[in-house]
């Protein structure tokens, strides 16, 4: 994803490469029980074989179909690492963070689009209000993603008040009018890892992402749902971290954004419903 230079000053995404399917074939003709083998895959099917199979995930260019018609034509990410789009690399799923996904699916709906990222690896939420939200409303976004809170929480001396009070100044700042504010509940890594299930990381998510509820209740933000997504269970979904998602993470939450966004759009980008 190639990030804006300056605030104020967006650059289009890279919009990935088109591929080809091939349907496979129906039984021979004047034959009861022969039956053609399934057509190989090529293209970007090919490529990535896992992810073309997987059901948590979008088909090739259903991203931009899902987003066809989208009002935003600026497009802002801020918070920590899970918005800077870490993770580790995965076998047969390509290589790209949950907001360059929903980005390139932008742009491809609408090539007149511009996007910028700020997140940075390690901030808590008090310091992406205060090094990313002036950048951020400056860019002048119609559409900003949000995601942090997971620092504070990793921290000796997590506060669910001062996060709460920080992270409605955040949201309070980007939520402007004509702004569609995004954000995440994050996903429950014990429900994948038995060893964490019933200890402080499962109950602090889930503390956070009861913060997260209420702030973008509060602000009229989309809240992408990832806390019991059906795949959460999958310990493939996240890194060796237990922090940041894989290629397979990355691919499945940004199916869940441009779903969310494409309710949205169904809408009339009134009301924000739970993803």
């Amino acid at each position: 994803m190639t990030h804006a230079s300056s605030p104020g000053e967006g650059t289009p995404a890279t919009a990935p490469a088109a591929g080809s399917g091939s349907a496979a074939s129906g039984p021979t003709a004047g034959s009861r029980s022969a039956t053609s083998a399934p057509a190989a895959r090529t293209g970007w099917a090919a490529a990535y074989p896992a992810e073309a199979a997987d059901p948590h995930c979008l088909a090739e260019g259903e991203g931009a179909e899902l987003l066809r018609g989208a009002p935003w034509r600026r497009f802002a990410v801020v918070g920590d690492s899970l918005a800077e789009g870490l993770g580790d690399p995965q076998r047969g799923y390509r290589t790209g963070s949950w907001a360059d996904r929903t980005a390139e699916a932008l742009l491809t709906a609408a090539p007149d689009a511009v996007h910028t990222n700020l997140g940075m690896r390690g901030l808590t939420t008090a310091q992406v209000r205060e090094r990313q939200a002036d950048r951020a409303a400056a860019f002048a976004p119609d559409l900003v993603a949000v995601v942090c809170g997971g620092n504070d929480l990793l921290l000796p001396g997590f506060s669910p008040a001062v996060v709460a009070r920080e992270m409605d100044l955040l949201f309070g700042r980007l939520a402007a009018p004509g702004t569609t504010l995004l954000t995440f509940a994050l996903a429950n890594v014990a429900a994948a890892v038995p060893e964490l299930r019933g200890g402080p990381l499962e109950k602090g998510v889930a503390r956070l992402n009861g913060i997260v509820r209420r702030s973008a209740e509060r602000h009229g933000a989309v809240l992408v749902e990832m806390y019991d997504h059906p795949a959460v269970g999958d310990r493939d979904l996240y890194s060796a971290d237990l922090v940041h998602a894989t290629a397979r993470g990355h691919a499945v939450i940004a199916a869940a954004t441009i779903r969310a966004l494409s309710r949205q759009i169904t809408a009339g980008a009134g009301s924000c419903p739970q993803a």
